[in-house]
C-alpha cells in the first residue's frame, strides 16, 4: 500500500482572515511581553525603594548589639535577600530587554522573524515568571531581617538601676547577697546597698537620657 498526498480543500476568506489575525498576534507577542516586564520591573523597584528609602526598613543601627545566634541569622537572611534580589533583577532585565547579543550576518537578509520573536517571547515570559517571585522573596527577606533586629534579644544582659541617698548606680546585676547587689558598670564592679535603696527598677540601657534643647 502506498500513501499519496492530495491537495486539501481550498481556503475560504474566513481562513485567510484567521491566519492574518494569528500572524498579527504573533508579531505583537514579544512587544507585549517586553512592556509587561518593564511594568513589573518599575513597580517592584518602586516597592523596594519605598521600603528602604522611606524608613519602613529600620531596626537597630548596629546588628552587633544582637545576641550571637540572632546576629548570625540576620546576616544569613540578608545574604539570601541579596541573592534573591540579584536573581530577580537579572531575570527582569532579561525579560524586558533580552539577552545581549549582536545580530548575525544573515539577520539583515531575513524578512520574517515571527518564529524567532515567538521563541524569544516564550523565553522572556519565563524570565518574567522567575523574576517576580525572586524580587518579592527579596522584599520579604528584608522585612524578616529587620523584624529580627527589632525583636531579637540584645547580647547585653539586663540592666538594673538602684537609687540610694548616695546616688544612682546602673549596671548589669552579678549577684545579690545580704541586702547588697553587685553591679557591673562602666567603671567596674559596684556594690549597692539595697537596704537603703529608694528605688530599684530594670532599665533597657544605662545611657543617660538626652538633654532637652
Amino acid at each position: 500500500m502506498t500513501w499519496r498526498a492530495v491537495p486539501g480543500p481550498a481556503g475560504v476568506p474566513a481562513d485567510r482572515l484567521a491566519a492574518r489575525h494569528h500572524r498579527a498576534l504573533l508579531r505583537r507577542e514579544l512587544p507585549r511581553v517586553r512592556e509587561s516586564a518593564l511594568a513589573w520591573r518599575n513597580g517592584l523597584a518602586a516597592l523596594l525603594a519605598g521600603l528602604v528609602g522611606f524608613g519602613l526598613l529600620r531596626g537597630r543601627s548596629d546588628i552587633g548589639s544582637l545576641a550571637a545566634p540572632y546576629a548570625v541569622a540576620v546576616g544569613l537572611v540578608l545574604l539570601l535577600a541579596l541573592l534573591c534580589g540579584a536573581a530577580g533583577s537579572l531575570s527582569l532585565l532579561r525579560a524586558a530587554h533580552g539577552r545581549p547579543a549582536a545580530a548575525g550576518d544573515t539577520g539583515a537578509f531575513r524578512v520574517d522573524h515571527v518564529a524567532e520573536d515567538h521563541t524569544e517571547a516564550l523565553r522572556a515570559a519565563q524570565a518574567l515568571g522567575r523574576g517576580v517571585p525572586f524580587t518579592l522573596c527579596c522584599a520579604a527577606l528584608l522585612i524578616a531581617a529587620v523584624g529580627i533586629t527589632w525583636y531579637g534579644p540584645s547580647k547585653e544582659g539586663p540592666r538594673v538601676s538602684v537609687t540610694t541617698p548616695a546616688g544612682t548606680v546602673c549596671g548589669e546585676p552579678l549577684r545579690a547577697r545580704g541586702g547588697r547587689m553587685t553591679l557591673r558598670t562602666d567603671a567596674g564592679q559596684v556594690v549597692a546597698d539595697l537596704t537603703r535603696a529608694t528605688t530599684v527598677h530594670a532599665v533597657m540601657s544605662c545611657a543617660p537620657p538626652p538633654a532637652n534643647g
